[in-house]
């Protein structure tokens, strides 16, 4: 299968170690003299709307790319120590006493 990197840009990405949406491709990163794949990148969410800036970007490895789908692209990406990322949108009374 050939794939430009416009179509990567807006394939959802699952994390399979998980089963969590990590986001969508908004960048990737490419080796100019191999002219290979390096990585693609998952821009970090904004912050308070951004007022507090965004969080780290996820960059994910060549090699941590399991397949690259239609509509998906499903990586083994193991997440530094902290909260996973939640899909959908935050907050809300119930998710505290469900998730915490």
């Amino acid at each position: 299968m050939f794939c430009r990197i416009t179509d990567m840009h807006c394939k959802e990405v699952i994390n399979v170690c998980d089963g969590c949406r990590l986001g969508c491709v908004d960048d990737v990163e490419v080796d100019t003299c191999t002219a290979q794949l390096v990585a693609i990148v998952i821009h970090g969410r904004p912050k308070c709307l951004g007022l507090l800036g965004h969080e780290d970007d996820i960059v994910i490895g060549w090699r941590e790319i399991e397949v690259i789908g239609e509509d998906t692209i499903l990586v083994n990406h193991k997440m530094p120590c902290c909260e996973p990322r939640k899909h959908g949108k935050g907050g809300g009374i119930l998710s505290g006493i469900l998730h915490g």
